[in-house]
């Protein structure tokens, strides 16, 4: 291991020095382009003769910091949920919240003691985000919820399309400001049958697009003049000029286009760099891109290819939880996926952001 350590220093083009944890058992990504072919062909032969291709290890070092990375997942949680979603740690209780959206449930982990706590809402649930005054906000099938973690009280405070009773939420998250976004779809697929709506901290709803056939991931820039946005069957990012003030958003364009060999784009997470982590529906992984230049930068695989969200939590915001799916899978599918619909967990190398609270 040292001798091959010294060798990827050695041979590795990027500014970063990237060395070989104790830990590695081969490589799956081939450090995304990191390494020289020839390195790659080492690094793989020296390993493949001793363990089957599993995961690897690996460490960044830059300015002094030292990150622990993997580029492969591991189960946290074998939850088995039908369809994870809406992942958001909250920093203020040190616990993550999750969705199984046809389960009908909200979940809380607490990693401190490895338990889940699900909570039974009575109906489809896209998305959970904190809410500042205590307890959490959901949106639901039926419109935009408020629930009481303490008395799992539910209570609706607005059904925008109580007329289309064949749509549901879906994903969604809160504005630096405090507004809800969150977005419908057609529980039949019917495309361009969704909307995304604001739901502001005075309980005003406001329809903020349209024709959305399958509304998802949601995340703000740091300087909170740009907003990202996923209609996963564009299968892009759309981009919108933000005002943090009025929650206006005008001016769409898209900054990422994934192919379909990567899966689709679901759920969404920013880190403390401005980079996208996007969770890719039937693509086995979470991907790292650059929203100014378009470009892949990584990805992390996970041993499930309905990959739905993605979160960074931990005390240092520096881990990454994602969510999957078993929805839809046949029998030699599940076969091959005995942990779809699981919570996992990796180290991406890089610290994300605090999720914001619900302001009313």
């Amino acid at each position: 291991v040292s001798h091959l350590s010294t060798q990827l220093c050695r041979t590795t083009s990027s500014p970063l020095k990237y060395v070989c944890s104790a830990k590695i058992l081969a490589v799956r990504e081939y450090f995304n382009g990191l390494l020289s072919p020839n390195c790659r062909r080492n690094f793989v032969v020296a390993f493949n003769t001793r363990e089957p291709i599993v995961s690897y290890y690996w460490f960044a070092r830059e300015s002094g910091k030292v990150y622990v990375m993997s580029d492969e997942a591991e189960v946290v949680l074998d939850a088995k949920a039908s369809l994870g979603e809406g992942a958001l740690w909250h920093a203020q209780s040190q616990v993550l919240y999750w969705v199984d959206i046809m389960g009908n449930r909200v979940h809380v982990y607490d990693p401190a003691t490895r338990k889940d706590r699900a909570i039974d809402v009575g109906q489809p649930v896209g998305t959970v985000v904190p809410r500042k005054s205590g307890g959490v906000m959901l949106a639901l099938q039926h419109g935009f919820a408020s629930l009481d973690l303490q008395t799992e009280k539910l209570e609706i405070v607005s059904d925008p399309e109580s007329h289309l009773p064949g749509n549901r939420f879906n994903d969604g998250k809160c504005d630096p400001a405090g507004r809800f976004w969150a977005g419908t779809m057609s529980r039949s697929d019917t495309p361009a049958a969704g909307s995304l709506y604001r739901l502001d901290a005075d309980f005003s709803v406001h329809k903020m697009a349209g024709n959305i056939t399958c509304s998802n991931g949601i995340a703000w820039s740091l300087d909170r003049r740009t907003m990202y946005y996923i209609d996963t069957m564009t299968l892009t990012v759309a981009a919108y000029d933000y005002d943090n003030s009025s929650g206006a958003i005008a001016n769409q364009r898209v900054v990422i286009t994934c192919t379909s060999d990567q899966g689709l784009p679901d759920g969404m997470s920013i880190d403390e760099e401005g980079m996208l982590w996007i969770a890719h529906w039937d693509g086995s992984s979470v991907r790292r891109w650059d929203p100014k230049t378009g470009k892949l930068l990584r990805s992390i695989a996970i041993p499930a290819a309905r990959a739905t969200s993605c979160a960074f939590g931990g005390k240092n915001l520096d881990q990454l939880y994602i969510t999957s799916a078993r929805i839809g899978l046949g029998a030699d599918a599940l076969a091959r996926q005995p942990h779809a619909g699981a919570l996992f967990l990796a180290n991406p190398g890089v610290r994300g952001v605090e999720a914001f609270e619900f302001a009313g």
